[in-house]
């Protein structure tokens, strides 16, 4: 695999930021793991961060690199800090930056499967919201979209009153539910199509907070005939869960479905 920490210019933010990308490389000497890599076009991955992290923190806690190896799978991992992956009423375009120019920047400095059956998305707390959000807006995008312990549940207003000042700087005082920002109304208004709308997989702990907001998302899901696949099992919010998991993730997406390059 290739590691890079990339620095570029975000026009959408109009500053400086930086993503970490694991890159496919074909390897049979490399002592304990074996690479993979198709000649052009990887299929890709975009794995999205919590609310306290950055875009390194997959690469630090778990063996994302290593368990992805083997899949030829690319791996773009964004920096967009306590956003909620959300155009911030008092703040930056963090929307717009993921879901339209980091495609454009990562396709041009990287060798990446534009086609949907190879791109997917996932993410933990912030990030699972972010990616579920992205799956359910730009279905067209992506195969699949997964959450691990997901605030899924962004128009409760109990998640309001628990952090007002942030929610007030990304959301404003306008309320969330029945927005394009909620994963609840999304769901409503989604085409249950099979051709149109990703596989979804949500997994949470059991001891974790968020776990109503997760069983609350499934419910919406159902009454709507929306498929997703579950996981919910013993498990708190921390990392040795999120490291367990992302491997059954990767086990679930449906790679090799998009045939060869």
């Amino acid at each position: 695999m290739a590691l890079l920490r990339c620095d570029f210019f975000s026009e959408a933010l109009a500053l400086s930021t930086s993503m970490t990308v694991i890159l496919p490389q074909e390897t049979t000497a490399q002592i304990g793991m074996t690479g993979a890599a198709r000649a052009e076009g990887h299929p890709t991955l975009y794995l999205l961060h919590g609310m306290s992290d950055d875009d390194t923190i997959w690469l630090r806690r778990t063996s994302i690199e290593r368990y992805v190896a083997p899949l030829g799978l690319a791996v773009v991992m964004p920096q967009v800090n306590r956003s909620f992956y959300a155009d911030e009423v008092h703040g930056n375009r963090y929307w717009t930056f993921l879901s339209q120019e980091l495609p454009e920047i990562a396709n041009r400095f990287f060798r990446l499967s534009q086609r949907r059956e190879d791109t997917f998305v996932a993410g933990l707390s912030m990030g699972g919201y972010g990616a579920l959000k992205w799956g359910l807006r730009h279905p067209e995008r992506f195969a699949a979209a997964a959450s691990l312990s997901g605030a899924l549940d962004m128009g409760d207003p109990e998640r309001l009153r628990n952090r007002p000042e942030m929610m007030n700087r990304v959301f404003g005082d306008r309320p969330v539910r029945g927005t394009d920002d909620d994963l609840l109304w999304l769901l409503d208004q989604a085409d249950t199509a099979a051709a149109s709308t990703p596989d979804l997989y949500v997994c949470c702990g059991t001891e974790d907070p968020l776990l109503k907001s997760n069983h609350t998302f499934l419910e919406t899901a159902r009454r709507n005939d929306i498929p997703v696949t579950t996981d919910f099992g013993p498990g708190e919010h921390e990392w040795g869960y999120w490291d367990r998991k992302i491997q059954d993730v990767l086990a679930w997406l449906p790679l090799g479905k998009g045939g060869p390059a």
